[in-house]
C-alpha cells in the first residue's frame, strides 16, 4: 500500500497545474482555442495567475446538451469531480505563484490572452 503513494502523488502532480501549462508554457492560440471549444464566456485572460483564471473560465462555459435521460445515470459521476477541480486550482495557484515574475513581465509586454470567437 505504501508503494502506491508515490504513484498517486505523481498522478496528482501530472493533472494539477494544467491551466498554467496551457496559458504560460504553450502559445496563446492554444488557450484561446481550448476556451473557444469549451464555449467559455470569458473574452480574455490576464497573464498574472492565468492558470487559475483559465480554470474558472473553463467552468464558466455553456453546459453540454444532454443526449437523453438514459445518459443521465452515466453522467452522475460528474458531481463527484470536486476533489479533482480543487486539486487543479491548488496546483495552478502554486505554479502561477512560481512563474509570477515571468507572467508580470509578459502582461506588461503583451497584455492579456484574447479569446477569439
Amino acid at each position: 500500500m505504501i508503494r502506491m503513494y508515490p504513484v498517486l502523488l505523481a498522478a496528482l502532480l501530472a493533472i494539477s497545474g494544467c491551466g498554467t501549462i496551457n496559458t504560460v508554457f504553450r502559445p496563446d492560440a492554444v488557450a484561446s482555442q481550448n476556451l473557444k471549444e469549451s464555449r467559455s464566456y470569458c473574452e480574455n485572460i490576464p497573464r498574472i495567475y492565468s492558470g487559475v483564471i483559465y480554470g474558472f473560465c473553463t467552468l464558466n462555459a455553456e453546459p453540454a446538451p444532454e443526449k437523453s435521460l438514459n445518459d443521465r445515470a452515466l453522467s452522475d459521476h460528474e458531481n463527484n469531480a470536486f476533489p479533482i477541480i480543487a486539486i487543479e486550482f491548488i496546483g495552478s495557484g502554486v505554479l502561477d505563484t512560481l512563474v509570477l515574475p515571468y507572467t508580470i513581465y509578459r502582461q506588461n509586454k503583451d497584455g492579456s490572452i484574447e479569446i477569439f470567437r
